[in-house]
């Protein structure tokens, strides 16, 4: 489980955001959502580990972040981060493979039966099991981001925390993303992602968390998020609802 508490956050000493609070439990998808540079990634970063908190605290399972070692953090919470490292002569199973090290001491190179199931089902989970002998560069952008969850998976961690994991991806292979991890949420894992799309995150998250104004701004259920006039505040702009047949609320912004 994810707690995050009365966190407050600096970008080189100049206020983000400020008393955020909420959280994310084993099985739940949580959506994070609101304006470009309001702050999202930043989070991520911070639940993460890798961004430092100035007041408040993030807890995993009930215990402090800041307590963990690099290691143990990275056995406990998988980062997929939106901007791609330059990888491009990798091979992809070596990739994948690199999510096997948190499981292994720093003198351990050879792997193990563990390693290899582990890597088969990060593969089998995003579909990729064919890609295995590609180089990466070789890869579309769908099937670099599903190889990017795939080293995700691959730690075997109980938290995926993925930033803008949809992003610059045509509707057919963004539906794929958000179908994987509404299963993979389903199947125990607790899934924190910042998404662009006000939509995808109504489709496939179980809470929303919005930010704007360098806060919190509500952490609800979509319709709940949706429905309000938080949306219109936090974007600047008037927004049209639809509900659909199966009794969901979608919403569009209304042209200038």
């Amino acid at each position: 489980m994810i707690d995050v508490r009365n966190v407050t956050l600096d970008i080189g000493g100049h206020p983000l955001l400020r008393d955020v609070t909420f959280s994310a439990g084993a099985g739940e998808l949580v959506a994070v959502i609101g304006p470009n540079g309001v702050g999202k990634t930043t989070l991520l970063r911070a639940v993460a580990g890798m961004h430092d908190i100035v007041n408040g605290g993030i807890d995993i399972d009930g215990t402090p972040i800041t307590t963990f070692s690099a290691r143990e953090r990275a056995r406990r919470i998988a980062f997929v981060a939106a901007d791609e490292s330059p990888v491009e002569a990798l091979r992809v199973h070596e990739l994948v493979a690199a999510g096997r090290y948190p499981h292994h001491r720093w003198w351990e190179w050879r792997a193990t039966p563990g390693d290899d199931a582990a890597i088969t089902s990060a593969f089998t989970e995003v579909r990729m099991e064919t890609w295995r002998e590609r180089i990466f560069s070789t890869l579309s952008s769908g099937e670099r981001r599903r190889i990017w969850i795939a080293l995700g998976l691959a730690q075997e961690t109980p938290v995926l925390l993925l930033d803008e994991p949809t992003n610059h991806l045509d509707v057919h292979v963004a539906q794929q993303i958000l179908a994987l991890l509404r299963h993979l949420a389903r199947s125990g894992k607790t899934i924190l992602c910042a998404l662009h799309d006000l939509n995808d995150a109504a489709a496939c998250a179980d809470r929303i968390v919005l930010l704007g104004d360098g806060r919190l701004v509500i952490a609800a259920p979509p319709d709940i998020v949706l429905a309000g006039g938080a949306l219109e505040s936090v974007y600047k702009t008037k927004m049209e609802r639809v509900r659909l047949d199966d009794g969901s609320l979608r919403v569009f912004a209304r042209p200038l």
